[in-house]
């Protein structure tokens, strides 16, 4: 795998006691110190004009002048420093570099995988929230878009509602955006009911699953909800908004995916991916255990190294195979 990288988005430091460190990205690099084929590529940050593709002019400007007067609280858990917005504007273009060297098929380079910060799948299009200021994942689809793909698929399996890049796309048909996330935490969004709108009508999946969603459940998720979707869909690009907080150690979520559980489904999505004939990246979301956020990065990068992760055992909780039996019907899906 080849890892978009800047020293940079280290320099966005919201504190001590902040779960979105800079120690992130350190975790990341540590873990993967030892791994052999591993390279790392500093892209472009993007431009103001680039993010006002999916950003309200005002907000661009605000949040920028916000930074530029030394930051500060932005909302009760989105902090600034002066820094941050060189950060955002990095952290956006490893996201880019991650869906043109996809499109491209990454010339026989290595999968791509964003490493950037901070974090970008809520925010919206006119406000930074979730510690997210700039939405990477969505500037990069609407990149993609403008340089010739006709449509872009995004799997977000981060445990929070990616609910910023849902709602910047929700009425467009040429963005299909699904996501795994764990009922009832932040941001509060993200039912299966919420399908889009106008053109984007049945171009959003929700998978809304209870606490307690393990390796299994993930993986019916895909299999069962998403693969149909997509493969009717037919994406030109799948990027992932790769969060690693549904990891049963995180420590802000009661998920239990394992780091195996990752590379299964790093497996699954690289199938669905070939399937699709799609090219297929990674923009890094969340994830606060440093151990677990690390290992798990390491495991996907073992899965295109060539090792063949282990399926779990057990069967699918009731519980889970209700939500995704809801997002079928609700996409007019047959069978169950």
């Amino acid at each position: 795998m080849r890892f978009g990288y800047s020293s940079d988005c280290l320099d966005h430091d919201p504190g001590p006691r902040h779960p979105e460190s800079p120690d992130r990205l350190r975790a990341i690099r540590q873990a993967l110190s030892h791994r052999h084929g591993v390279e790392y590529v500093e892209a472009d940050a993007v431009t103001a004009e680039q993010a006002r593709t999916v950003h309200d002019d005002d907000y661009i400007e605000e949040i920028r002048e916000f930074c530029a007067d030394g930051g500060g609280q932005w909302d009760p858990d989105t902090v600034a420093v002066e820094a941050t917005w060189n950060a955002a504007l990095k952290s956006a273009g490893q996201a880019v570099w991650s869906a043109h060297e996809a499109l491209d098929g990454a010339g026989g380079r290595g999968t791509p995988f964003a490493i950037g910060r901070p974090p970008g799948h809520h925010a919206v299009a006119d406000d930074a929230m979730g510690f997210c200021f700039l939405n990477n994942a969505a500037i990069a689809a609407q990149s993609a878009l403008d340089a010739g793909a006709e449509r872009v698929a995004i799997l977000d399996w981060d445990v929070h509602h990616g609910n910023g890049t849902q709602d910047i796309f929700a009425e467009r048909g040429d963005v299909f955006y699904c996501s795994i996330h764990e009922r009832g935490l932040y941001p509060g969004t993200g039912e299966a009911s919420e399908t889009g709108t106008g053109d984007g009508e049945g171009t959003t999946a929700n998978l809304a699953f209870p606490a307690g969603g393990d390796d299994a459940a993930y993986l019916a998720a895909v299999d069962d909800a998403f693969a149909p979707l997509l493969a009717d869909f037919d994406p030109d690009l799948l990027l992932v908004s790769a969060g690693f907080d549904a990891h049963e150690h995180d420590p802000i979520s009661r998920m239990k995916v394992s780091t195996e559980g990752y590379g299964v489904l790093t497996a699954r999505v690289r199938a669905l991916a070939g399937r699709c004939g799609a090219g297929l990246g990674f923009v890094l979301e969340g994830g606060y255990g440093l151990e677990t956020l690390s290992e798990s990065i390491k495991k996907v990068n073992e899965v295109f190294d060539g090792y063949d992760p282990v399926e779990p055992n057990g069967g699918v909780d009731d519980r889970m195979r209700s939500v995704i039996d809801d997002v079928r019907t609700a996409h007019g899906l047959d069978g169950t």
